[in-house]
């Protein structure tokens, strides 16, 4: 299995209209070959910011980098930006290969 995340430091005057672009999206996902899980995460509040964590599970990373090439990441994506920033800098991607697994989340979705 494949993990891919993307942490976001959105600003604390942004995080209803950041949740609500995700909350409101067509993500295709489960249009996807291998896609397992998603979750949108909200972390720690530090001064200036909230910690946001989108996270994909994946049957291999070879799937996930086909989600990255399809056209529903595109679309997925494609979504006009906000007229404001909602987040400092760019999304900080971080990707990991299972080395273990427990509970119910170990076997993938089917695609529709």
């Amino acid at each position: 299995m494949f993990i891919a995340m993307n942490r976001f430091k959105v600003f604390k005057d942004a995080t209803e209209e950041f949740e609500a672009v995700w909350l409101n999206r067509d993500s295709h996902l489960s249009e996807m070959q291998g896609f397992v899980s998603f979750h949108l995460l909200r972390g720690p509040e530090a001064e200036d910011h909230v910690l946001y964590s989108s996270h994909t599970t994946w049957r291999s990373r070879a799937d996930f980098e086909s989600w990255t090439r399809s056209e529903q990441f595109r679309k997925t994506h494609s979504r006009a930006p906000s007229s404001k920033p909602l987040y400092a800098g760019h999304p900080n991607f971080e990707g990991f290969e299972t080395v273990q697994s427990l509970g119910q989340e170990t076997e993938p979705k089917a695609a529709s």
